[in-house]
């Protein structure tokens, strides 16, 4: 499995360096036999990470927003081996709000996008997109959904010493996208003051991209936050995963 490492600013990642120091057409029936060869698509073609690269957005296609491969300094954790949540059925939420990869991908990748006119200390976008084989994509997407509907009272996830506690998740609607798509919202509550956090996935074919806004200065400042998923960033990602 191909991945990059989570950005610096996500709420989790955040929250633990605080804890830690305060396409090709049909082939042609095989007339030997009388039966139709497999069908071979540029998806079959091109390795997993490859895709993954040509279906990120990039700057030119999300106009007035940075759009950079992330960091390694303050990770939450490395992989969603590291992480232990205390209710089970919640881990795949706490895998998506850190940018870690849900299920088994054959590759993922995770891009952070900033918006230029506001500068640093404005709200983080994190997309983070996997590929998969067979109906992994399907299951990683069913284990999401089921994940909302357990953990309305919330859950507490901990990985390299940092432990961060959310109160509430809550579905969100969303408009149609890919295949399937499903949105979510998540209240926790830092040095007393209250963040949401807004996550969206959508499954298209193979292929899971997943959402995620932050502002992660105000959990740090202890200034109440409420970072919602940009517009222009969903609509330009969704309209490349197709």
């Amino acid at each position: 499995m191909n991945r990059t490492t989570p950005f610096t600013a996500s709420a989790l990642s955040l929250l633990t360096a605080l804890s830690l120091t305060a396409c090709g057409g049909d082939k042609q029936p095989d007339n030997s036999t009388g039966e139709p060869r497999p069908s071979t698509h540029r998806a079959d073609k091109v390795p997993p990470a490859e895709r993954l690269a040509e279906l990120v957005v990039t700057p030119a296609e999300v106009d007035g927003f940075s759009v950079k491969e992330p960091t390694s300094e303050f990770v939450f954790a490395e992989s969603p081996e590291e992480v232990t949540v205390d209710k089970p059925d919640c881990a795949p939420l706490a895998y998506a709000m850190n940018q870690l990869p849900l299920g088994d991908p054959q590759a993922d990748l995770t891009r952070t996008l900033a918006e230029k006119a506001k500068g640093y200390g404005s709200a983080y976008t994190y997309i983070t997109l996997a590929a998969y084989v067979a109906d992994g994509a399907e299951s990683s997407m069913a284990d999401v959904k089921q994940a909302v509907k357990s953990c309305g009272d919330g859950f507490t996830a901990s990985a390299g010493g940092g432990t961060s506690t959310y109160e509430s998740v809550t579905a969100e609607e969303l408009a149609p996208a890919g295949d399937e798509a499903l949105g979510f919202k998540s209240t926790m509550t830092f040095r007393g003051t209250p963040h949401i956090l807004h996550t969206e996935v959508v499954r298209s074919g193979d292929v899971l991209g997943v959402y995620v806004s932050v502002n992660g200065m105000a959990i740090a400042n202890a200034e109440p936050s409420d970072a919602k998923l940009p517009p222009t960033v969903v609509k330009a990602q969704n309209a490349k995963l197709g």
